[in-house]
């Protein structure tokens, strides 16, 4: 070998040495462990539901509360409410550690019976935005071969009341929207949000040949009429296409509705075929309109049983100010964190210690951000994407 050929050589082999040698990065799985519950849960509620809010704002909230928050009344702070047969518990995040604050059966009891206003089909769950609440109504089956469906979708919008001396009782304006002619609503929960700084509905229709997506709002109210006119003109706004059902004939699934795409307007994330190849799909309403705009198959957001489980949530774990969507894989037995802004992609995905089952909730920001699965054998995992 030339004296060149040697030096080379020796070059490559030192090169090889010192690659070996020096630091290589090592990428740190998120972190998973089991709450330590004197209970088997089998119900989870997430910041935001009507459950969390209700205990938030309760007598309960002291008991429950992070230190350093001095008892004021917060109706933001990282709260999740789980129950079972034997009890609750109240789980809120400080300093990024969770603090377990047990609950009661009878407290449990009432605050969940709030869910599922009177007139509703029982079992199911309304929708809060603001003054505005909607809930599924008027229980209706097709024939005794296809599951119950509701056909109206119940819309109630709290009116403001002028300063009185008097106390006066805050007006409510309630109305009926009909699914469409051969539709009814399905049993999902629907999702109210902010549209161009109006509120809307977003719900699941049922129909000969599968299911759509369906957006309720307002029509434009004109300014002529009385107020009371023209609060009553919710109506359904823009429909997607019929899509058919997966291998068990389930209807589609509503996952989210936020600005995951920093597009400046909340997009809906839904799932077709929930119970097979499970196809998450990304939606915009814009100008009327609904369109697809992304999917990626196997996700699922079906609880077994449904029960109006929320087996999906909104989390901002890299502290980008977008939020990611944590839902389960196809099968349940893994959490997957997806980035929506631009188009689907996967960035993680943390395999569970059991089946992901009856709720998917996120407390906390950022890098102390932590989430919550409920398993299919009453334990709850805890998990931490940014370890």
């Amino acid at each position: 070998m030339s004296e060149r050929g040697a030096r080379s050589a020796l070059l490559a082999v030192s090169l090889l040495v010192a690659s070996s040698l020096s630091p290589q990065p090592v990428r740190a799985d998120p972190v998973v462990t089991i709450l330590d519950l004197p209970f088997r849960a089998r119900a989870m509620r997430g910041p935001g539901s009507e459950v969390s809010l209700a205990v938030a704002t309760s007598g309960l909230l002291p008991l429950a509360r992070p230190k350093g928050l001095k008892g004021e009344v917060v109706e933001d702070v990282p709260l999740a409410v789980l129950w079972g047969d034997e009890g609750g518990a109240a789980l809120t995040l400080a300093d990024g550690k969770v603090a377990t604050t047990l609950l009661g059966v009878e407290a449990i009891d009432g605050l969940i019976a709030s869910e599922t206003p009177r007139g509703a089909i029982p079992g199911t769950r309304r929708a809060t935005l603001g003054a505005v609440s909607a809930y599924l109504s008027d229980s209706v089956r097709p024939n005794a071969s296809e599951p119950e469906r509701a056909a109206t979708l119940t819309i109630r919008e709290r009116q403001p009341v002028g300063m009185s001396a008097d106390p006066k009782p805050v007006p409510i304006v309630t109305t009926a929207v009909a699914a469409g002619a051969g539709a009814a609503f399905a049993l999902r929960r629907p999702i109210a949000a902010l549209v161009d700084g109006r509120p809307v509905v977003v719900a699941v229709t049922a129909q000969s040949g599968g299911s759509a997506l369906a957006v309720v709002g307002k029509t434009t109210t004109d300014a002529n009429k009385p107020p009371a006119e023209a609060d009553k003109a919710w109506t359904v706004l823009a429909r997607s296409p019929v899509q058919e059902p997966g291998a068990g004939g389930q209807a589609l699934t509503l996952a989210a509705i936020g600005d995951v795409s920093k597009a400046g307007q909340p997009r809906i994330v839904a799932v077709a075929a929930p119970d097979g190849a499970g196809i998450l799909q990304l939606w915009a309403y814009e100008g009327g309109v609904l369109r697809l705009i992304g999917e990626a198959p196997g996700y699922t957001t079906l609880a077994p049983g449904e029960g109006g489980a929320d087996l999906s949530a909104l989390v901002d774990a890299d502290g980008d100010g977008v939020p990611e969507l944590a839902v389960p894989v196809a099968d349940r037995s893994g959490l997957a964190i997806l980035s929506l802004k631009d188009g689907i992609r996967e960035v993680k995905r943390v395999p569970l210690p059991g089946l992901a089952a009856f709720g998917v909730a996120a407390i906390g920001q950022g890098t102390r951000t932590r989430l919550l699965v409920g398993l299919a054998d009453g334990r709850v995992a805890l998990i931490s994407p940014q370890p």
